[in-house]
Formats: C-alpha cells, structure tokens, sequence
C-alpha cells in the first residue's frame, strides 16, 4: 500500500511540473482572451437583450468553446479566480444541469426550489438568528464557516452563459449551495479541503468544471496531503457523492435549526474521516 501510495504521489507530482509551465506561458493570455470576449458579449446583449433572464449574455457554440478553454487554463493556473471557475461552470455543464432540474423536479423538496427560487445571500440570511442557534446546529456551523473561514455567500458571481432560465438557476443554486457543502461535510477552504469537496461535487453533479477540478486539484498538493486525500478523503468524498441524496433538492434555508449529525444522516453522507483545520484562503 505505501509503495503504491508513493507511486502515485509521485506521478501527480511529476505531471504537475510541465501544466504549471504551460499555465506560466498561456494563462495571462487565456485569461485576457476570456476577459475580451466577455467583455464584447456583454456590449453586444446591451443592445440586444434577449430576455432569457437579467444578466443574460448570448454566445454562439464557438464563443463558448473558447470562453470554456481560456477559463479551464486561467482556473487552473489560480483556482481562487472565482470568475474563471465560474465561466468554465457554465460554458461546460449544459447537460449535467439538465440532469440535476430533472432530479430536482422529481423530488418534492426539489421541486419547491425550482418553483420558489430561493437565493442565499446575505441579504436574505438572519446572521443575528444563527449566531443564537446551538452548537451543532446546521445554522450555527454554517454561520461559523462564514467566519472561521473569512468567506461570503455574496462572492458567488451571478450566472450569465447558460441559455435556459431555469438551468441557469439550477447553476446559480449550485454556486450559493457549494459553502454549506463545506459545512456538511466539515471541509474547510484550503487546498486539500477544496479538493476533497470537489471530489464529492463531481460524483454528485456530474459536472465537468467539478470533474476537472477533481481531477487537476490535486497537483497543487504537496506529497503528504496527496497521500491523505488518496488514501482517505478521497475515497470517502466519491463514496459520498455517489450515496447521497440530491444535495441541491434540500431547502437548507428552512434546516437552519436541524442538527449537522441530522442532516448528514438524513442526506445519507457519512461524517469526515479527518478533520482538518480553517484557513484564511477563500472559497474555491
């Protein structure tokens, strides 16, 4: 086991060398590509809005074609870079958000979402409640992520690529909902944390932003948090994933006051097998 343990770290380790150098001489000008293209989408919507939904921005098959390759090269370089993760989310999921609205529609909390359109932000959360909810609570524990973890649900960008009204905001759920999955399964926001829940996202959603991640997340780990995320996060997030429920038919706004412990069985996600500590490093 530790033979193999090391052979694989090593190759993680190796392959991760030449992406980091491609990433050094193509990122920036991926990164400018995205920006231009966004930029002229955005001036060409504002004189012909097509009404999908506010923020909207119409792009042919080639437009997101490139937007989705500038966006990979420039989220891999910085996954940090919230608008990069974002753009290739949207440019790339078409057909996995087609297959969590049906999963959705078919569950009756799920279908509740879709029908009320709940938005989780601050403006719509009760800080002051929480912080009066008990230890262990899914409100409390949310609420101290918040702060243990300096993050916001207002960083998460609105969505702008996907051509459906109601898959754009199947995505849009997916976004706000991704911090309360670092809730539910006790992950923080460093690296290894976001890995891990990456690798239970890609499982559960499908995808291809989440798969890529799980896949490219890891070469930004050094041996020995490779070794933990192979030999026991890893396994459990795709074990998980797998298992549970629809993570994105809960209404977590009206479970504020349910136990972690309640929810995780209830959902059928099974508790961490490590704990690992809070950064200041923001959300992924």
């Amino acid at each position: 086991m530790r033979s193999t343990i090391r052979k694989v770290t090593t190759m993680w380790l190796t392959v991760g060398k030449p992406l980091q150098r491609l990433n050094q001489r193509y990122g920036l000008t991926c990164t400018v590509c995205v920006r231009q293209l966004h930029s002229s989408a955005t001036q060409f919507t504002d004189s012909s809005y097509d009404g999908l939904y506010p923020g909207h921005i119409h792009t042919t098959p080639v437009q997101k074609a490139l937007l989705a390759v500038g966006s990979g090269v420039a989220a891999l370089q910085n996954p940090y870079r919230h608008d990069m993760v974002a753009v290739l989310g949207e440019t790339t999921g078409h057909f996995a958000l087609i297959n969590l609205r049906d999963r959705m529609r078919n569950d009756p909390e799920g279908y509740a979402i879709l029908t009320e359109r709940p938005r989780i932000r601050l403006s719509t959360l009760d800080l002051n409640n929480m912080a009066t909810l008990p230890d262990g609570s899914f409100g409390r524990e949310y609420l101290r992520f918040l702060e243990d973890n300096h993050v916001t649900p207002d960083s998460r960008a609105d969505v702008k690529f996907v051509d459906n009204e109601e898959l754009a905001y199947v995505m849009q759920r997916y976004r706000e909902v991704h911090d309360l999955l670092h809730t539910l399964l006790g992950m923080p926001t460093n690296m290894l944390g976001e890995v891990a829940v990456k690798w239970f996202e890609a499982a559960q959603t499908g995808l291809p932003m989440c798969t890529l991640g799980a896949v490219l997340g890891p070469l930004r780990l050094n041996a020995r948090r490779l070794q933990s995320l192979f030999t026991s996060l890893g396994p459990w997030a795709l074990k998980n994933g797998q298992q549970s429920r629809c993570v994105l038919s809960i209404f977590y706004e009206r479970r504020w006051e349910q136990s972690v412990e309640d929810l995780r069985q209830e959902l059928n996600i099974e508790p961490p097998p490590v704990t690992l500590s809070a950064t200041k490093k923001g959300s992924t």
